[in-house]
């Protein structure tokens, strides 16, 4: 039987390198990054196909698919090979970007560039009003020589609903006696997402404008609520030869109620699960801070959900996907909801603005108002103190 032989696009292939996407020449094709997949629970989707495509430079890059990726750190940690597959979709992205081809899907995306541009936030809100959700609070600006900056992330400063998170975050520094500041309207988003869009400099240009913010200010302590946020700050600005010290929520809370600093008086006599954040566990190993914190609370029942720790199910919104149009019957935090309903949980707890921003669509999508709760950690902790 004769077949049509497939001749390699070298031009397309040199393009997807120059992007940063030659890790695609260590894939033997095993099939693996498939098996562990995300999507391939409401879809089928074959990261292993964009691979090979992407090898003879036969990438569509008008294809949605490539737009499909969350980064969720599933498949690169499964992979035998060493394939960064992240990077090769990021790649596929900058190339679509140049070339400025965006499906239907990906277009809210391309969409909150400007903002980021022009106010340093992705929800088209006015910088000056970052540290609205501050007001009232015992919060101070960030002087040299304060021990800590809290650095909330766009959601945390701009979303009403994460907005509590921001102050709830902000009761329990406050009770703790920890000295520390926020930089207001010298913050910019950290430009992971964005990033993950493919869109390189105006991530680069975030992160000098948050360098130089950290810089001009003496910062040498970061606390950060999102995981996205520890992401970037610990392992991606240290590209402009910087380094800070650089903590998540959970891991400064579990060491001041560790050290006696913080004390738990109340009582939570609820169920709880929770859920590992795709940026805090598989990309960074903080799976026990959140539970020890959590089992310290008085009352407090911890049952597990099927998918947890490093198999933790991703809610989708990882890869500037928080961002774009996901159908019903394909939205994984759907999923998640129905497995932390399985495990008997009322309330579904996690560690990530992203996560609780899908989860809480969910809620509303499923009807699941009754059923469950969403909170985030620090929600709880300000509940007990």
């Amino acid at each position: 039987m004769e077949t049509d032989a497939i001749a390699p696009f070298f031009e397309v292939i040199e393009e997807i390198k120059a992007a940063g996407g030659d890790v695609y020449k260590f894939c033997y094709q095993c099939g693996k990054c498939d098996a562990v997949c995300p999507w391939n629970n409401v879809r089928n989707f074959s990261i292993r196909k964009i691979i090979r495509e992407a090898a003879f430079g036969l990438t569509e890059i008008e294809s949605e698919d490539i737009w499909r990726c969350t980064t969720c750190g599933n498949c690169p940690e499964k992979c035998p090979r060493g394939v960064k597959q992240i990077d090769l979709g990021v790649s596929l992205r900058k190339l679509a970007s140049t070339y400025d081809v965006f499906p239907a899907s990906a277009r809210p995306a391309r969409a909150v560039r400007g903002s980021l541009t022009t106010e340093g936030n992705p929800l088209n809100e006015a910088r000056a009003k970052r540290a609205d959700w501050a007001k009232d609070l015992s919060v101070k600006p960030f002087a040299e020589g304060t021990e800590v900056l809290f650095f909330g992330c766009c959601y945390l400063s701009y979303d009403p609903r994460m907005k509590k998170v921001a102050q709830a975050t902000a009761r329990i520094l406050n009770k703790a006696g920890v000295d520390f500041g926020i930089l207001g309207s010298s913050e910019s988003c950290c430009g992971e997402s964005i990033r993950k869009t493919g869109a390189e400099d105006i991530y680069k240009g975030l992160a000098r404008e948050n360098i130089k913010a950290f810089i001009d200010h003496g910062v040498r302590k970061i606390v950060v609520s999102s995981p996205h946020c520890y992401e970037t700050f610990k392992n991606e600005y240290s590209d402009f030869m910087v380094h800070f010290e650089v903590v998540h929520m959970t891991q400064f809370l579990s060491e001041l109620i560790r050290d006696g600093k913080l004390e738990l008086t109340g009582t939570y006599d609820r169920p709880v699960t929770y859920h590992d954040p795709c940026y805090l566990g598989r990309h960074n190993d903080i799976y026990d801070a959140p539970r020890e914190m959590l089992q310290q609370v008085p009352g407090l029942t911890l049952r597990e959900m099927a998918d947890v720790r490093n198999n933790s199910l991703c809610c989708g919104g990882g890869g500037g996907r928080v961002w774009m149009d996901t159908p019903k019957g394909e939205r994984f935090s759907d999923l998640r909801l129905d497995q932390a309903r399985d495990a008997g949980a009322e309330v579904l707890v996690t560690a990530c603005p992203y996560c609780i921003t899908m989860f809480e669509d969910s809620r509303l999508n499923l009807e699941y108002e009754d059923v469950l709760e969403i909170k985030d950690i620090t929600e709880i902790i300000a509940e007990v103190i």
